[in-house]
């Protein structure tokens, strides 16, 4: 869609110049008539036309690329369904490890953390043992 929308760009500025003459005043005059309340009838007739048949391009190439292309109320009336179904939004699913956090408490109702052991798992803080604290013993 991308490529559709860039060659229409410069197949209009390519139209600009043409109606120019090959005068770079006439050109500049015709490029700053351009604004955001300008109407199509106000453009020069070769960028008209250009606009007209890049848009006929447009329309064809997004039909081949298998977009639907036409009135608003004619294509939602068509529209497939959905091949997914949708899902419950109640909320999340319930189940055993309701209320588990790495690194938090185990879950209410003082159930085991079923993690296996190993890297980051089997204990609450994160797998790994603490370091003792105070001096260590020589002995």
């Amino acid at each position: 869609m991308q490529s559709i929308i860039f060659s229409a760009i410069l197949d209009g500025v390519a139209a600009l110049k043409r109606a120019s003459g090959g005068l770079p005043n006439q050109l500049l005059r015709d490029v700053q008539a351009i604004h955001p309340n300008v109407t199509f009838a106000d453009l020069p007739k070769d960028l008209q036309d250009q606009i007209a048949e890049s848009t006929r391009a447009a329309f064809t190439q997004l039909l081949k690329e298998g977009y639907a292309v036409g009135p608003r109320q004619q294509i939602q009336q068509t529209r497939p369904l959905d091949r997914v179904p949708e899902r419950d939004r109640r909320g999340p699913p319930r189940g055993p490890n309701q209320g588990h956090r790495r690194g938090g408490r185990p879950p209410k109702g003082g159930g085991t953390d079923d993690r296996p052991n190993g890297p980051g798992g089997g204990r609450p803080s994160g797998g790994r043992p603490r370091k003792p604290k105070g001096k260590p013993r020589l002995g």
